[in-house]
């Protein structure tokens, strides 16, 4: 059964260490990362972004199938199904959907528009049981055509935002989606302390994960950082076991181009990465 991060998230704030939103592109990263989550005893969110819900044909076809493929695995791990960087528009179209979460991303708006917003859809989302994560200062790079400088919070702004009973809060400090330049500064740890001494035990959203040095990841952690967002490694990933299977000629062997066999070698490194990330952020055996 599905259910919102919540409490998810609260138990990983308190027991320090975070859980992973794995974004999810098609049935196979699915079920991948359902897999990896219950074979490691682990809480997991699965990730869905307005531009890959809308590769899926939309969000109620995602919903379905993430409801099907949960009961039809037998998993009993908690799974959050979630959307990540909403519009206010999307935000309606997924609690129609039936997600479980959901994140408002209005950090493009003027911050009093941003603050509306998020109030609205908190009381929204919290009248239907639903989780939901707001956020302040733009992350950095591009995903699915949102595009941010890397921006740091304001702390005084989170405090604000987070007033408003959100369940979890993106604060941009330093970090960037995609690939990390090899100019990065890094994260600035002074920002997050400084945001999470104004927002106390609401768990810290960090996005962009792929790419930050593990020791980075667990100073985040231990900063309260409680839900880290990793796409990017997945993809990776998954190209790079396709090509070596395509490059290798085994699509010509046999029924080697079947889709089935073809993109299981990529489906397994999908599980590698999304193991070796529950492992980093300590969330194996936390369900």
């Amino acid at each position: 059964m599905l259910v919102s991060a919540k409490e998810m998230l609260d138990k990983a704030k308190a027991g320090h260490y975070a859980v992973g939103q794995f974004n999810i592109n098609n049935l196979e990263w699915t079920k991948a990362i359902l897999l990896t989550a219950q074979e490691l005893n682990s809480p997991v969110i699965l990730g869905v972004s307005e531009g890959a819900g809308k590769y899926m044909t939309g969000f109620k076809t995602v919903a379905a199938m993430v409801k099907a493929m949960d009961e039809e695995l037998g998993i009993t791990v908690p799974v959050a199904l979630h959307l990540d960087h909403g519009t206010y528009d999307g935000c309606y179209k997924c609690i129609k959907a039936g997600f479980t979460s959901i994140m408002f991303d209005g950090s493009h708006y003027p911050f009093e528009e941003n603050l509306a917003k998020s109030q609205e859809l908190v009381n929204v989302a919290h009248g239907l049981g639903l989780s939901i994560e707001c956020e302040v200062g733009s992350i950095g790079g591009e995903e699915d055509g949102v595009v941010g400088m890397g921006e740091c919070a304001d702390p005084e702004e989170c405090k604000t935002i987070a007033d408003l009973g959100v369940d979890m809060l993106a604060a941009g400090i330093g970090n960037i989606h995609g690939k990390y330049p090899e100019n990065w500064a890094g994260l600035s740890f002074e920002t997050l302390d400084a945001i999470q001494q104004k927002t106390g035990a609401m768990p810290l959203v960090l996005h962009g994960g792929t790419g930050i040095p593990a020791d980075m990841i667990k100073k985040a952690i231990e900063l309260g950082v409680s839900k880290i967002n990793v796409n990017t490694e997945c993809q990776l990933s998954f190209a790079d076991a396709t090509r070596k299977y395509v490059e290798a000629g085994k699509d010509l062997e046999g029924k080697g181009f079947d889709p089935r066999k073809l993109l299981a070698p990529g489906t397994e490194a999908i599980k590698a990465t999304v193991k070796e990330k529950m492992e980093l952020f300590g969330s194996v055996g936390k369900a």
